[in-house]
């Protein structure tokens, strides 16, 4: 991408895909694992943009160079959560979680909330989404839903 500020990571898919979102349009950022072309197959589903070979971490800041988070919402971003088998056997709370919330809080200049989502509640989000980012991310509950906002008017 040969443009002045903006991410070279960022496809011009993606960036048409930026572009076109409105406010409260949701964007998924999938792992590897998540089932993007069935969630995104079907008339009126969101649109599939791969971008493999590129981890959530580097695309999220990349994106949040450009969309602007929703602030009329309590939590822009949803995280999938942990299912039970996975809480009950103990595992921890992914790594990755804590890398996101870092890009977020700096992005926003805030404290970002985030929320979780049962993993199936999560899949519905993601069909009722404007777009899903197909990921190379390999860390489990990797995915990531980000909610848009709108540019605040500066005064001239």
């Amino acid at each position: 991408m040969v443009l002045k500020g903006v991410p070279p990571i960022l496809s011009p898919d993606m960036l048409h895909v930026l572009a076109s979102m409105g406010h409260g349009d949701k964007l998924v950022l999938a792992d590897t694992n998540f089932p993007s072309s069935s969630v995104c197959v079907g008339e009126g589903g969101p649109r599939l943009i791969r971008a493999d070979g590129h981890t959530i971490p580097q695309l999220l800041e990349a994106v949040l160079h450009l969309l602007p988070l929703d602030t009329y919402v309590f939590a822009p971003a949803c995280l999938m959560d942990l299912v039970n088998k996975d809480k009950n056997a103990g595992m921890e709370t992914p790594p990755v979680w804590s890398v996101y919330q870092q890009l977020l809080d700096q992005a926003e200049g805030r404290r970002v909330e985030m929320t979780k989502l049962e993993r199936f509640e999560f899949y519905k989000q993601a069909k009722e989404s404007f777009a899903v980012v197909h990921t190379g991310e390999t860390a489990l509950y990797g995915n990531l839903i980000l909610q848009k906002g709108v540019i605040p008017v500066v005064p001239s």
